[in-house]
């Protein structure tokens, strides 16, 4: 692929030295620069497409117009309409840093969009197909609305629409009120429960004999609460069922102003909340099916969700805020690809990497961190050569994963007003793009510090946010600084939720986390993750857990932990069996990843490296001697055990046949056998000097042959 950067100033109202910015981009064909890019430097772009057979540009410009422009000359060049990337050098960096540190940042962030391009995904797809039925709860306004490209039902849900200010001509009523709603996009069923039957002819008898008040017109039908009485029997057609009548109705999509219980980020096709113009666009657009990118890549087979009926790990499924991820049966989890939202929140809480984003992959996001923190060498010769001897202008580097919601928007908001109020700027941050903060887990944040991070700032969207609800990272925060902490590396984790309003407070509050960061010892440059521990491991590269012990084996190179169990870290665990264990294979064979064993002499084996905390062991121990334990042990790993990996958590004792002298069962499990069923098999061998518990399957068969087949 070949590759061209290029450099604009936007008519010399970015304050950034083209020359450094071009000095310091690597891994491209051309690098250059232009004082007014969109207009006077495209002729020069369109000949160095040609000359040097570009195929992929790098561009600076956050400007729509603009990016028009280059988009237009890139394919005039014959470059494919989406070879184009940009980069905001301008609200994100020229306009809230100073010349060099802007200059600095701009050419990070140019080596950085280099770098993912190598890591894009094959695009892919999902649909579902769909109708065209809408059913709308209690707002006829809405309901009218969207009679004119949809089938519409509006369910009264005891509101009475005999005077609605509203067109219902080619809209269905429905009485009753809602009870519940069940299905997905496409397949929603609504129950609900009325006080008058389907057979009712609306001949307005019980609304002129009922209680003032408590029986609607339009459509008929009686308030729960409404008394018993003779008024009831004076329908003609015995339509008033006092004790109630439910009934289901179907539909495509749902709108449910007043719905509480939804999930936390919205459901698609079930809309709640405030309706207004996007509402009703957003189910148009749905009407007939949808057609979307596949956000999610499966491994279902390294999934811990359970087995054998033991419900195991269930992260997923409590992180998801669109009810896209379900449990059909006790022991399996269950994606719902269309219903997701690309949120990541699964991902980052699934250890195993059974689920995992498709774009950004975590893949691309550690590349992306470790290009933006990686100071070059003085070999390099350019703007990033040596920086951490001195001469960095970004001195104190933050990575920052920020939400493209509203918290990418926030900050472009931030760098226009600070072309009008130098109190606006803030520190020269490193910003990772992420679709949610919710994809942020605990190996993002460890692989930025193993990287040389000096601190690391997760930048959402607060109690504003689309999908996780009031500070979703607040516990993670606190977490992963119990964790930096207990390696020796003091608190470098924060959550930031810019508000667009009030850029002082975010200015504010980055600038002091800043300031109070000590300088790493980790060195940038160094690192370079591969995401795994093992090459024979069957998870798949980039699995939380994997690529958080790889990032932490990482910084111990560099650290001095304050404690040998590192807290907060939730996808490791160590296991303390109790004399009840009866060494039952039941642990051994429930666990997921296989850190779980019983030898030949009895003995029951863990092997902490590879334990990812699902808890299935504990859950399904017959016996109830497994505690599990959070928190990574670090004189458990084999590093530290002079490389041996298993470590014997409960000694056992094998019997062995007093016939053929084979080991065939752990006393303890002998023992419990023989206390359970002892008395139905006394005395089927007589003649035996032994119990037939002391004898393995095989022999204890020719025993009861030989006494006569008993």
């Amino acid at each position: 692929m070949n590759v061209g950067a290029f450099v604009c100033s936007c008519a010399d109202t970015c304050d950034i030295d083209l020359e450094g910015v071009r000095d310091g981009v690597r891994d491209v064909e051309v690098v250059a620069s232009s004082s007014h890019l969109c207009d006077d430097g495209l002729p020069a772009m369109a000949h160095l497409i040609e000359e040097y057979d570009l195929d992929q540009l790098l561009v600076t410009t956050p400007e729509g117009r603009c990016q028009d422009a280059i988009r237009e000359t890139a394919v005039e060049g014959g470059l494919h309409p989406e070879a184009t990337a940009f980069v905001d050098h301008r609200e994100g960096a020229a306009w809230v840093h100073d010349s060099a540190a802007a200059t600095e940042k701009t050419a990070r962030l140019l080596n950085a969009r280099r770098e993912s391009l190598d890591h894009e995904p094959i695009s892919r797809t999902v649909s579902r197909d769909a109708g065209d039925v809408v059913v709308v709860v209690g707002d006829a306004e809405t309901a009218a609305a969207l009679a004119d490209t949809a089938d519409v039902t509006l369910v009264a849900n005891g509101r009475d629409f005999d005077d609605a200010d509203a067109d219902l001509g080619d809209v269905s009523l429905a009485r009753g009120r809602v009870v519940d709603v069940v299905g997905e996009y496409g397949d929603f069923e609504l129950e609900l429960r009325a006080r008058v039957t389907e057979d009712c002819i609306s001949c307005m008898d019980c609304v002129r004999e009922g209680p003032d008040g408590m029986v609607t017109r339009s459509p008929v039908d009686i308030d729960p609460d409404a008394p018993d009485g003779e008024w009831a029997d004076c329908c003609p057609v015995d339509a008033i069922d006092l004790d109630g009548v439910t009934r289901t109705v179907e539909a495509d999509q749902v709108i449910f102003p007043g719905a509480t219980g939804t999930a936390r980020g919205g459901q698609i096709g079930l809309y709640t909340g405030p309706v207004d113009g996007a509402t009703i666009a957003a189910v148009e657009d749905l009407l007939g099916g949808i057609t979307k990118p596949q956000h999610l890549d499966l491994d279902m087979e390294v999934c811990a969700a359970g087995e054998s009926s033991q419900p195991g790990c269930n992260a997923c499924v409590d992180a998801c805020p669109h009810d896209a991820v379900d449990r059909p049966y006790v022991d399996e989890v269950e994606f719902d690809p269309v219903a997701c939202q690309d949120c990541g929140a699964c991902t980052s809480s699934c250890p195993t990497g059974a689920v995992q984003l498709r774009d950004p992959s975590n893949e691309r996001i550690a590349r992306e961190v470790e290009t933006l923190l990686d100071p070059g060498t003085d070999d390099d010769g350019g703007l990033l050569g040596g920086l951490r001897g001195g001469d960095a202008a970004i001195d104190t580097p933050v990575v920052a994963f920020v939400c493209s919601e509203r918290a990418e928007d926030a900050l472009r908001r931030y760098g226009r007003l600070a072309r009008e109020d130098d109190d606006v700027r803030y520190p020269p941050i490193l910003p990772v793009g992420v679709d949610c903060t919710d994809t942020v887990g605990e190996p993002h944040v460890m692989h930025a510090l193993a990287a040389g991070a000096d601190g690391v700032a997760i930048v959402g969207c607060g109690g504003d946010c689309l999908h996780s609800g009031p500070d979703p990272k607040a516990e993670l925060v606190r977490r992963l600084d119990r964790a930096t902490g207990d390696l020796g590396l003091g608190e470098r984790v924060t959550f930031l939720a810019p508000d667009p309003a009030e850029p002082r407070a975010f200015v504010q509050d980055l600038s002091q986390f800043v300031v109070e960061l000590d300088p790493t010892p980790v060195p940038a440059g160094d690192h370079e993750a591969t995401g795994t521990v093992r090459e024979d491991k069957p998870n798949p590269p980039f699995n939380s857990h994997d690529w958080t012990l790889e990032s932490v084996r990482a910084l111990l190179d560099h650290v001095e932990p304050n404690r040998e169990v590192i807290r907060g870290l939730t996808d490791f665990g160590w296991m303390e069996v109790s004399d009840a264990c009866n060494l039952t294979p039941t642990c051994s064979t429930l666990c997921p990843t296989d850190a779980i064993r019983r030898t030949d002499d009895a003995d029951l084996e863990f092997n902490h490296e590879d334990c990812v905390n699902c808890g299935l062991c504990e859950e399904g121990c017959p016996e109830t001697a497994i505690t599990m334990h959070d928190g990574l042990d670090l004189s458990k790993l084999p590093e530290n055990r002079e490389g041996e990996r298993w470590e014997t958590v409960y000694e056992g004792e094998m019997r062995a046949c007093v016939r053929c002298g084979k080991p065939f069962a752990s006393e303890g499990t002998a023992e419990h056998v023989a206390g359970e069923v002892g008395e139905l098999v006394e005395g089927v061998a007589p003649k035996s000097e032994h119990s037939v518990f002391d004898y393995c399957a095989e022999c204890r068969a020719v025993l009861l042959f030989e006494e006569g087949g008993r």
